[in-house]
């Protein structure tokens, strides 16, 4: 295993637990009185909790799980970084899970895409840096240097990675130009701005978005003062050593779902899912290799 020690250092706080690996290098579905293969899912901390990420998924792997004639097991880990070591360890067989989270896993393992997940119809989302909505800050980095910055924990893609490589790509240090911390949750980041804990923090479209619709943020408060490129949406993947046969019957069940199937078994915005291969998501890659965090 070759993780780098700065996303080694995020896994000791993980709470996935350690299932043993899955069967999916079986063929699935089988025959009265003969023992049900068992497939083990995986989750990265889409949702406030643990509990609400299970409850507000759970009906989707379900239904994967129906089409294939299996039964299932849904882990849900406490960080991006957990899920990924987890599906390159085979303590899962399938994993959602962030756009860096996979590019770990596939760097380590060999583990594979075989979906994008669309929100509001599309594949791909924005990496943001938010301010308080009286910041004085406009034009992100350039006025807001010394000023305190919260990044999320280190395997996060639009946490970490892309507004870091941003950063060092314009010749930053992040850790030198503001009073800069790192580790924290999304909503963590939006609530830290809100209350004036920090001056900017990092975040995600979709999660502002998300927490802004649910009630837990005012829509005011907080303001986007730095939007990234658009990046690939979250991946669908499966570990090392998984049956080809059947990762290509799960990839047929995400392509065939309609939108409204989706709305209904997966939280509110996802709509559904596009193939995917490992080079979807090469522009992660490369921000990854340019930091030193993945060997070239």
């Amino acid at each position: 295993m070759r993780l780098r020690r700065t996303v080694l250092a995020v896994l000791a706080v993980t709470l996935l637990g350690a299932c043993g690996g899955g069967g999916g290098g079986t063929s699935a579905g089988a025959g009265e009185g003969v023992p049900r293969e068992k497939l083990t899912f995986g989750i990265g901390p889409y949702l406030p909790t643990a509990d609400d990420t299970k409850a507000g998924f759970e009906p989707f792997f379900a239904h994967v799980a129906e089409e294939l004639g299996v039964d299932y097991e849904l882990q849900v880990a406490s960080d991006f970084a957990g899920i990924a070591v987890a599906l390159a360890n085979g303590k899962v067989d399938v994993a959602w899970l962030g756009p860096y989270g996979f590019v770990l896993a596939n760097h380590d393992s060999d583990a594979r895409a075989i979906a994008t997940v669309e929100y509001d119809g599309k594949p791909t989302y924005h990496a943001i840096v938010v301010a308080a909505p009286d910041s004085p800050v406009a034009n992100w980095p350039d006025d807001a240097q010394g000023r305190s910055m919260s990044f999320a924990e280190v395997a996060s893609t639009s946490g970490w990675l892309v507004p870091t490589h941003f950063l060092t790509q314009r010749g930053i240090d992040p850790k030198t130009y503001f009073q800069y911390s790192e580790g924290a949750a999304h909503p963590a980041n939006e609530v830290a701005v809100a209350t004036g804990r920090v001056e900017l923090a990092t975040d995600y479209d979709r999660n502002r978005n998300a927490m802004i619709e649910s009630g837990d943020l005012d829509e005011g408060a907080t303001k986007v003062v730095w939007e990234s490129e658009p990046l690939p949406n979250d991946a669908i993947a499966v570990r090392p050593g998984f049956d080809p046969e059947l990762a290509r019957r799960i990839q047929a069940i995400l392509d065939a779902m309609p939108a409204d199937q989706a709305e209904e078994l997966l939280p509110e915005h996802y709509t559904g899912f596009t193939p995917a291969t490992d080079d979807s998501y090469r522009s992660i890659r490369d921000a990854a290799v340019s930091l030193g965090q993945l060997d070239g």
